[in-house]
């Protein structure tokens, strides 16, 4: 437990919150677009899995124009 004692939490809680609502808000984007570029599953899993730059690839390559 001196691992979770010698975390920097005021810097690490604004970085956690900040992917949660991006997650969150490319997850609802993905599934209200008709057509992303390429199959929404895979996007889905980029935005899930690649912490904190999922969800930005995303919302630069996975939605058409």
């Amino acid at each position: 437990m001196e691992i979770l004692e010698s975390i920097n939490w005021a810097i690490l809680a604004p970085i956690i919150v900040i992917q949660l609502i991006l997650m969150a808000v490319a997850i609802i984007d993905l599934i209200k677009i008709e057509k992303a570029n390429g199959p929404k599953w895979i996007w889905a899993l980029v935005i899930l899995f690649i912490n904190l730059l999922g969800p930005i690839i995303y919302f630069i390559f996975g939605r058409r124009s």
